[in-house]
């Protein structure tokens, strides 16, 4: 026995008064095994707080978690009738329930709750049943009811009364009736299998209107339940001396069906019913007999004369099935003589009601790393008819990642069927079609949008693995060199890319002190000017990390070389540097003989470096007999010497570089014209005082060449491979193809024999591939043609003499 029940016993032994508090109070729990729905009862109009059942405890839930859960109770029907004390998990009852105006008439009242927690999302159905209790008497339709009857009716004449209603239900609503104790009149009450009931006034014995005019009977009608309650109705029956024969019916009940979309004025039934009198007492008016139900008044009409019964209103199975109507047939006799019989006409069910999609819970939106078989929403249908009308099958758009998985009943659950990606789709338009049985069936549909939510599961990634950039040096302090761009296929902030540096040193010194890498804009600067003669290729990585948790990042390579500008002046070896050089001359000296040299060199690399040297005439000089070497700096006589030279000269030799614009420096050179045994004894002089000091700097010069030999050559060869291993995949003749060799003339740009341009290429998405003068190969010979042939032979001599002067010194 339900506790509750023991402490209501208890104190009804105590207090009678509390009888009815007993049967208000009681409640009935019970679980239905396998049918996976918690049952509770509890009686109608109870109190406010009313103990319904533990339903925490019985579905398995703990109370601390209901709050951390979000537990949560919804109703289809009414959701403010019962609530859950979510700290101690109580279902009770929160507002008066009212079974009759809940239900109706219905056997069955249950109260359909839909108990919902998150975290995980879990649904539990609950039916709550409300027990009908003894809450409504008996009620007939009038409080006085006027009958006349004939004096001349014989006895066991039967007189249809209206019988009382009750809005509760079983035994609470099983009526039993009582007539005043008379002599005349007895009730006879009979209910038939059509659940339909019949309460007769029948005549005991023959009237005297002469005797007794006028009978008041009291008409008391009782239920069922305990303690019963009544109802009464004041009987007026008046004795008439008239018409002896009252209009018949062929049947006492006619029974006819009709669909519910019969249009109006549709014949059910025409009624007929006889008088044997003649004249207006035999002539017959039919009716519905009052009073008249409004449902009645509003769906049929009956022909007063003929007695056709036909619609008038619109049918509508879902809300009446049946209608029970009472007919009377009266004559037209002085005193009217009347007939009953109850016309029952029963509503066929046809499929005019769609089905109803109903979406409780979503749970939206969906982070794209969720795991299939999570459930996303909770769906309901339902349909309105009966039989195969109102069964419905609910189905989901096809080739989707979602899936209905039926629950309960006409409720399912959209589950997750497959995997998401929100960067192949980041939102589903989904469409839950609900059809019923019906022929033809109806649907309908209702539109779920399932929002897919990102995670941070894609690193920045930039177009490229490796950039390379040509800068020229001497740059501003903060100079714009590049912009690195990386794209993160996420959303919002886990697509927030921000760049930075990858620190290292350069050499003695931090990357960060020459270039640093703007965090928003990808924008790489240079902090400082760039000095290709102190560092010609700068490598260093730029990182790409996103905004997310974890944050994801890449890394992309940047080399910037560092492009030669002519800054650097030509420079005099010593010992012209310190000042002038002298020189001993011979007047005897051959044509073509060499008698000095001067010596430069430039810290710049390629046309920058390339030094030429000119004669710079002196104002007022005559024509000189000397010459220098345009490209080796070689002086030498043009023609035989005599006595009429000047025996003193002042030599200006001008060394320019080919940059743009043109860097120069000048060496002085004396000259002094001597007879040849002069020469002899100087010579030898100064041979023997300088001996060592040249020998040790021819010394340190051919350490010097070897030296910037072997770093020259293994550049070339780095260069070679890099581009080499950079167009690998690319095809001949592309845009990262080998230039065609350029000759150039060594009569217009000097006397180092660059005789081929090497391109450098940068392959990076759009941009157009860029030539820049590199290395310089002198070993390598070009390929001649015919047009360049010219070209050749008038620099080949003077290139050769320079390497070889070059590499001598």
């Amino acid at each position: 026995m339900n506790p509750y029940a023991c402490i209501m016993l208890f104190s009804l032994q105590r207090d009678p008064g509390a009888r009815h508090l007993l049967f208000s109070l009681l409640l009935l729990t019970d679980w239905e095994a396998g049918s996976g729905q918690l049952h509770y009862s509890v009686p109608e109009e109870a109190k406010h707080g009313t103990f319904v059942g533990r339903i925490a405890q019985d579905l398995g839930l703990e109370i601390t978690e209901l709050v951390p859960r979000l537990f949560r109770v919804a109703s289809k029907d009414r959701g403010d009738l019962l609530e859950v004390n979510l700290q101690n998990g109580i279902l009770f009852v929160n507002s008066r329930i009212d079974r009759e105006e809940l239900c109706g008439r219905s056997a069955e009242c249950s109260i359909h709750l839909e108990v919902i927690v998150d975290r995980p999302l879990q649904v539990f159905h609950v039916e709550v049943e409300v027990k009908d209790i003894n809450d409504n008497p008996p009620v007939f339709p009038e409080n006085n009811k006027s009958i006349m009857i004939a004096e001349s009716r014989p006895p066991e004449t039967r007189f249809p009364l209206d019988g009382a209603s009750d809005a509760d239900i079983g035994a609470n609503a099983a009526l039993t009736y009582r007539l005043d104790p008379n002599d005349y009149f007895t009730l006879d009450y009979q209910n038939n299998r059509e659940q339909t009931s019949s309460l007769s006034l029948v005549l005991r014995k023959t009237l005297d209107r002469e005797a007794i005019q006028e009978h008041s009977l009291l008409l008391t009608a009782s239920d069922g339940g305990k303690p019963e309650l009544t109802g009464t109705v004041q009987l007026l029956i008046i004795i008439l001396d008239v018409n002896d024969n009252a209009p018949e019916f062929d049947q006492f009940v006619y029974k006819v069906k009709v669909l519910e979309n019969a249009l109006n004025g549709t014949l059910l039934i025409k009624l007929n019913a006889t008088d044997p009198d003649d004249g207006t007492n035999g002539d017959i008016v039919y009716s519905f007999r009052r009073p008249v139900s409004p449902s009645v008044v509003y769906a049929f009409n009956i022909n007063s004369n003929d007695g056709e019964v036909r619609t008038k209103g619109k049918l509508d199975f879902e809300e009446k099935k049946l209608y029970e109507i009472s007919v009377e047939a009266v004559d037209k006799g002085n005193i009217p003589m009347t007939g009953h019989c109850t016309l029952l006409v029963e509503v066929l069910d046809i499929n005019d009601n769609a089905p109803e999609v109903t979406i409780t819970t979503l749970s939206l939106p969906i982070r794209e790393d969720t795991q299939p078989s999570a459930v996303i929403a909770l769906i309901s249908v339902s349909d309105r008819d009966s039989g195969a009308n109102g069964q419905v099958t609910c189905f989901l758009t096809p080739h989707v990642p979602f899936k209905l998985v039926p629950t309960f009943k006409n409720y399912y659950s959209l589950v997750l069927d497959s995997v998401l990606d929100r960067e192949t789709i980041s939102d589903y338009k989904l469409v839950v079609t609900a059809r019923d049985g019906g022929s033809p069936s109806l649907s309908a549909t209702a539109s779920v949008s399932v929002e897919v939510a990102d995670v941070n599961d894609n690193a920045p990634a930039f177009t490229q693995t490796e950039y390379t950039v040509f800068v020229k040096e001497n740059n501003p302090p903060g100079f714009h060199i590049f912009t690195v761009s990386a794209r993160d296929a996420d959303a919002r902030e886990n697509a927030l890319v921000s760049y930075s540096l990858v620190e290292r040193r350069v050499g003695e010194r931090a990357l960060s002190s020459y270039v640093s890498v703007h965090a928003e804009s990808g924008k790489v600067y240079a902090l400082q000017p760039l000095d290709h003669e102190e560092l010609e290729l700068l490598q260093f990585q730029v990182t790409a990390r996103d905004a997310g948790v974890p944050s994801l990042s890449s890394n992309v390579t940047l080399q910037v070389f560092v492009l030669d500008e002519n800054d650097n002046a030509p420079t005099l070896l010593p010992p012209r540097a310190g000042g002038s050089m002298s020189e001993l001359v011979p007047l005897s000296v051959d044509v073509g003989q060499v008698v000095a040299k001067v010596r430069a060199v430039d810290a710049d690399s390629g046309y920058n470096a390339w030094l030429s040297y000119e004669l710079q005439m002196l104002a007022g000089s005559v024509r000189s007999p000397f010459r220098v070497g345009l490209y080796t700096g070689e002086i030498s006589i043009t023609r035989a010497l005599d006595e009429v030279d000047a025996p003193r000269q002042r030599l200006l030799v001008l060394v320019k570089d080919h940059g743009e614009p043109a860097l120069t420096a000048t060496a002085t050179v004396l000259v002094s014209l001597v007879e040849s045994g002069q020469v002899s004894k100087v010579s030898s002089r100064s041979s023997t005082s300088a001996s060592g000091p040249e020998a040790a700097l021819v010394d340190v010069n051919v350490y010097l060449i070897i030296a910037i030999c072997a770093v020259s050559s293994l550049l070339v060869l780095t260069l070679v491979l890099y581009m080499a291993f950079r167009c690998s995949a690319v095809p001949t003749g592309g845009a990262c193809g080998r230039g065609k060799p350029t000759l150039v003339c060594s009569s217009a740009v000097g006397s180092w024999s660059y005789s081929q341009q090497r391109r450098q290429r940068v392959c990076s998405g759009e941009v157009p591939p860029k030539t820049d003068l590199m290395a310089f190969s002198p070993g390598l010979a070009p390929v001649l043609g015919s047009a360049e042939e010219t070209c050749q032979r008038e620099g080949q001599a003077e290139f050769l003499k320079a390497v070889s002067s070059y590499f001598e010194e």
